[in-house]
C-alpha cells in the first residue's frame, strides 16, 4: 500500500496552488483536566488557536507577492481559506483551515556556502469560528461554536 509523503500534498494558498519547500498547521488546545480536592474530576474547555507556516522558494512567493500587490501591502491581504490535498489514487487527506491570516516572518536567510534556493517564511493563524477541518470532520464541536457560525 502507498503511503503520503511531503510530495504527494498539494497546497493551495490565496486562491493558487503553491508548491512549498515545508508547511506545517500546529493546533494548540488548551483544554485540562479539571480537579477537586487534588484528584481528578473530568477536565474543562479551553482556548483553541491553530498557527500555519510555510517556506516558500522566490518563484512561489511571488504568487503570494501578487496577492499583496493587489491589497496594496502585505499587510493588507485578507485572511484567507488555505487547505493541504493529498490523494494516491488509494486513500485521501485533506486539512483544511479557515480565515487564515498571513504574517511575513523570515524575509531574506543568505548563505554564501549553499547551493540551496532562497527561501521566504511566512507564518499565520487562524481567524475563522470555522477553524480547522479534517478530512471534511470539523475539529471543533457545534457548541464550541454556537452563536459564532
Amino acid at each position: 500500500m502507498s503511503r503520503f509523503s511531503g510530495r504527494n500534498f498539494d497546497v493551495s494558498i490565496l486562491g493558487e496552488m503553491v508548491h512549498v519547500k515545508s508547511a506545517s498547521a500546529t493546533i494548540s488546545d488548551e483544554s485540562a483536566v479539571a480537579m477537586t480536592r487534588g484528584v481528578t474530576d473530568g477536565y474543562t474547555d479551553g482556548a483553541v488557536k491553530c498557527d500555519v507556516e510555510y517556506e516558500l522558494d522566490l518563484k512561489e512567493f511571488k504568487k503570494v507577492q501578487g496577492a499583496a500587490r493587489k491589497a496594496g501591502s502585505f499587510r493588507g491581504v485578507k485572511p484567507h481559506d488555505a487547505m493541504f490535498y493529498a490523494n494516491n489514487g488509494q486513500d485521501e487527506d485533506k486539512i483544511e483551515l479557515f480565515g487564515v491570516k498571513l504574517l511575513l516572518a523570515d524575509l531574506l536567510s543568505v548563505d554564501p556556502e549553499s547551493a540551496d534556493k532562497t527561501t521566504r517564511k511566512l507564518k499565520g493563524f487562524v481567524t475563522s469560528p470555522l477553524f480547522v477541518r479534517i478530512n471534511d470532520i470539523p475539529y471543533l464541536s457545534e457548541d464550541d461554536t454556537r452563536g459564532l457560525v
